[in-house]
């Protein structure tokens, strides 16, 4: 009976800690960026769950700050590269350069890239090539980058936060959806509102010194991410992802109406990691050890908008891929358990 008992204290020690660290780096975060509580949420949520972030939004909304300051809330070096139209693959990952020792041998020796970096800003990542776009594909995927046949590890953990302008199209290259598909989660950062805005002039305009304290190291971030793949999620609520995500697929024999008409390929099977890790995190920062309904609606629209692909006539009709994805959220959960059943077999 005592064994039980201490993996239950010592499972609610490790909670407590996680819970403390989670608040102790919003708050950080929070000192520099006004409102996008939201966004600020699930870029936690994708740091914690050890995939990668899409921060789409117009210029101005405080993106690359947001992203810039959580890199100074962490124990872990930062590196950002701002993307343009010429950037080639070796400005990232780096290239082998010609040296001389001391006695006059010449060899080749390796230059690091900006890709070496714990935490990565990625700036306007749709302004590369897609050649370029491919070199940082590999180390998101891989965890290492690939020069001369050698292959080089990147640091651990190693966090990728990528922005994107989605109204200025001049200029540059979308994302191919088999890239897009390895973000983890896709955040919107919407116009802030009139107090938010008030709050941003009066911060911004006034002589004022914000010290970010570093709450957070590397060890710690890959022992919270060992501790949110612990969690246990019950059948149903399992199987509730595997429904949703094949909810988005118009050629599944039971697939709803939307998904059949607007719909031209739905989300993968990462979509269903996105999913579930993503709700992980969620429940345990509000101190639960479960996942529930609520944490997968929660992360619903982030970990699936991007992995949609409308047809003719979902584009046409200017459908809003956010209200699709709640639509097929509520038509998923609607099935009985008995017709779970029929479903997964």
């Amino acid at each position: 009976m005592t064994q039980p008992s201490e993996t239950s204290q010592a499972q609610e020690q490790r909670v407590s800690e996680f819970i403390a660290a989670f608040q102790a780096l919003r708050t950080e975060v929070r000192k520099v960026i006004v409102g996008h509580d939201d966004v600020i949420n699930h870029v936690l949520i994708g740091l914690f769950a050890g995939g990668h972030v899409l921060l789409e939004g117009v210029p101005g909304l405080g993106k690359t700050l947001l992203i810039r300051t959580l890199a100074e809330s962490l124990d872990l070096s930062f590196s950002r590269i701002q993307f343009t139209p010429d950037l080639m693959p070796g400005d990232i990952i780096g290239t082998n350069i010609i040296v001389e020792d001391p006695d006059g041998r010449k060899h080749f020796q390796f230059q690091r890239g900006p890709i070496f970096g714990h935490i990565l800003l990625a700036d306007e990542v749709n302004r590369a090539t897609p050649k370029t776009q491919s070199a940082l594909l590999e180390g998101m995927q891989e965890g290492s980058v690939t020069v001369s046949g050698t292959s080089n590890r990147l640091p651990s953990p190693f966090f990728v936060l990528a922005t994107q302008n989605p109204i200025e199209m001049e200029g540059t290259y979308p994302l191919p959806e088999a890239q897009l598909d390895r973000f983890l989660l896709k955040l919107r950062v919407e116009y802030p509102a009139l107090v938010e805005l008030t709050e941003i002039i009066e911060r911004t305009t006034h002589v004022r010194e914000v010290e970010v304290h570093r709450v957070m190291t590397g060890p710690q971030v890959l022992g919270f991410r060992e501790l949110v793949r612990e969690i246990p999620i019950a059948s149903h609520v399992r199987d509730l992802v595997s429904l949703v995500v094949l909810a988005t697929h118009p050629q599944w024999e039971h697939a709803p109406e939307p998904a059949r008409r607007f719909i031209r390929y739905g989300a993968s099977p990462r979509g269903a990691q996105a999913l579930v890790l993503g709700a992980k995190v969620r429940a345990l920062s509000e101190g639960r050890y479960n996942v529930s309904v609520e944490d997968l609606r929660a992360i619903a629209l982030p970990a699936l908008r991007h992995r949609l692909i409308l047809n003719f006539e979902g584009e046409a009709e200017g459908v809003n891929v956010d209200r699709l994805i709640g639509e097929l959220f509520e038509a998923a959960q609607g099935l009985s358990g008995a017709q779970k059943e029929l479903f997964l077999r």
